[in-house]
């Protein structure tokens, strides 16, 4: 049996390159917060296809994917088109940083984590990405993760898209439900989204961790859901 990846050595450098922000990690002691509850749900879940939107540095990525190679199969596909605020300005990024640029450093960054062979970077917006995703020959969304742009109009397309591509029992993470100031000034509504989902008790099950920038798991209960949610 191999060893496992969630080793001192590969979790001090997930504090140090993948650089949680707002996962409930505590550095100190080593604890990687909702990171655990990434690899854990994809070790549990097994799937074969993850869909990540947006990573400012790649903390969600690398622990769903460790979670991946682990298991010992399955593919990520992380979209994230490398905004910076600096460059492109707060309509289009709050906390982007460029960090996907180069295809060859987003290589090497995965690649640290023994995971460049199992993640596949898709450089262009989530709308693109939906828009082509039969073209592009994806499996199914088996567990999907939403934490690109934050405004409700974004959150909503992120996930009525990322339903559309899922299946019964499959499990669709947000990130940053517990953003109170943010949701007030109206530069997000992953909040509002949620209490939306929360009305179709029929079509989803909710579970939200209101710790730091807060975590939700929905729990898709019906083939098809995305007609019925619009």
């Amino acid at each position: 049996m191999r060893d496992l990846s969630l080793t001192k050595n590969i979790i001090e450098d997930i504090f140090k390159h993948a650089k949680p922000l707002g996962h409930h990690e505590e550095p100190g002691s080593l604890n990687l917060g909702f990171g655990f509850l990434y690899y854990g749900l994809v070790r549990t879940l097994r799937p074969r296809h993850i869909a990540v939107i947006g990573s400012g540095f790649g903390f969600s990525v690398v622990c769903l994917a460790l979670g991946l190679k682990d298991n010992g199969f399955g593919e990520l596909s992380f979209v994230d088109p490398s905004y910076s605020l600096l460059k492109d300005g707060p309509l289009k990024t709050i906390g982007g940083h460029s960090q996907w640029d180069d295809p060859q450093e987003v290589h090497a960054h995965f690649s640290r984590f023994g995971v460049s062979e199992i993640v596949r970077h898709f450089k262009k917006t989530s709308r693109d990405f939906f828009h082509e995703y039969r073209q592009l020959n994806l499996k199914p969304v088996d567990v999907g993760f939403i934490d690109g742009n934050h405004s409700f109009n974004d959150v909503r397309h992120d996930f009525l898209e990322m339903l559309n591509h899922t299946h019964k029992n499959s499990y669709i993470l947000l990130h940053d439900t517990h953003i109170y100031i943010r949701e007030i000034l109206r530069h997000a509504g992953v909040k509002r989204w949620l209490n939306i989902l929360k009305r179709h008790e029929d079509h989803f099950e909710v579970v939200n961790f209101p710790f730091s920038s807060g975590v939700a798991i929905v729990r898709v209960l019906q083939d098809e859901t995305w007609e019925y949610v619009q």
